[in-house]
């Protein structure tokens, strides 16, 4: 039986046709594009085509804002710490608490290794921007603001047009972590105002290993590597020239394919939700339900172990993930979920189903035979699930054992 694959978040399937584009480029076109002879004509030109490919797809005024990295990551990293390098007189970046770890992680180490400040702000239960709370972080020394365009747990929107509006407004520049929204949802990177975005090939079914990061023309960067003359100097290095034209081929192939995401994918996401909630007690979807991606639900469910239930769905041929990618394996429910102030008993049961083109109504059918049985499973393991059916009448006995547990902040 074919496995039903809901982790595309996590990394989706490489596409055949992507496959195909890819493959010359290893045994026929194999020329450095940096040689002078004639055999690296086919490969500079791919490299053309490729670049144009992830501009129309971001919808970048030109190609040459396009730069080649090998992911998600070195481009996030290449952003904030490239930018920061560049400011001068400010030495703050304005952040939010669900960012990804690729961020937060650079932004800690920014902090610690030039003494900069960041200013986290604060969501709300539905992971929606403080928007008050963002205003007020901004000012004379902000550098750079780095706020994602989706969350890549919950799938909650983020408002990046107006923000980078405010950001701009007190001087600052203007980066999206796009690595969830590329390919899923439509984007214009020019006409949406930000000066720089990241985006990854695995996550829009390219192969893993090369990325891309949009910087807006008059843009004034610090390169990170020091080199050769590769991505305008921003990236030197001997680019990867397969990896780039399958990234260019499956920017080609998300871009129209994207109507098909927010029509059947959606739909079949909200068949999960909806089959979930009605067969299974206390089960809460997570996130913005008005701006969300088309392809992704968060759900938890109280007094069960999130990790326990992925495991018992692996079992069954069932793939999913109780955070993010990056936080599967912790023990504690992940920083997107403590920022929304779910509870520690709820955030802990957290399941994430992420959809793509690859999957159909038996991929749907399989998680709504699955998911009610496991979870009544481990509710009946479960001392906190007995706890929450029988509530003490003593009040006396309330406090030791009152089933919802607030993580401590």
């Amino acid at each position: 039986m074919r496995p039903a694959y809901l982790d595309n978040n996590a990394s989706t399937r490489v596409d055949p046709d992507v496959v195909g584009a890819m493959l010359p480029f290893f045994t026929e076109h194999f020329s450095n594009p940096s040689s002078m002879h004639a055999s690296r004509g086919p490969v500079s030109a791919a490299l053309v085509d490729a670049r144009r490919s992830v501009q129309r797809l971001v919808g970048a005024a030109n190609a040459d804002e396009i730069v080649f990295t090998s992911g998600g990551t070195e481009s996030d990293n290449m952003a904030l710490a490239a930018a920061l390098g560049a400011a001068h007189g400010r030495d703050e970046i304005v952040t939010t608490r669900v960012e990804h770890a690729a961020v937060l992680a650079c932004c800690k180490h920014l902090e610690m290794s030039m003494g900069i400040t960041v200013r986290v702000v604060p969501v709300d239960a539905y992971g929606r921007l403080d928007l008050g709370a963002y205003e007020r972080a901004l000012g004379p020394r902000t550098a750079l603001v780095s706020i994602m365009m989706a969350n890549n747990e919950t799938g909650t929107l983020f408002p990046v047009d107006v923000l980078a509006r405010l950001a701009h407004e007190a001087g600052a520049l203007f980066h999206t972590d796009a690595v969830q929204a590329v390919g899923r949802i439509p984007i214009d990177a020019a006409a949406s105002g930000v000066d720089l975005l990241s985006l990854s090939g695995h996550k829009l079914h390219g192969p893993k290993g090369i990325g891309a990061l949009y910087v807006r023309r008059g843009v004034r960067l610090r390169p990170l590597l020091r080199g050769g003359h590769q991505e305008g100097g921003l990236r030197p290095g001997t680019e990867n020239v397969p990896g780039i034209v399958g990234l260019g081929r499956a920017a080609d192939l998300a871009r129209t394919r994207m109507p098909e995401q927010d029509g059947r994918i959606r739909i079949l996401r909200d068949r999960i939700e909806r089959g979930i909630v009605e067969q299974v007690d206390r089960g809460h979807v997570l996130g913005d339900s008005d701006h969300r991606l088309p392809n992704t639900s968060c759900i938890a469910f109280e007094c069960v172990d999130g990790q326990a239930l992925v495991r018992l769905l692996a079992d069954a041929h069932v793939g999913v993930s109780s955070g993010s990618a990056c936080a599967s394996g912790a023990v504690e429910p992940s920083h997107v979920l403590r920022a929304m102030n779910v509870p520690f008993g709820t955030a802990r049961g957290a399941i994430r189903f992420s959809l793509s083109r690859d999957n159909d109504d038996s991929d749907v059918d399989r998680v709504l035979a699955a998911v009610p049985t496991f979870v009544r499973s481990l509710r009946n393991r479960s001392t906190a699930w007995r706890r929450a059916q029988n509530p003490p009448t003593d009040r006396s006995q309330i406090h030791s054992h009152a089933f919802v547990e607030t993580h401590p902040q």
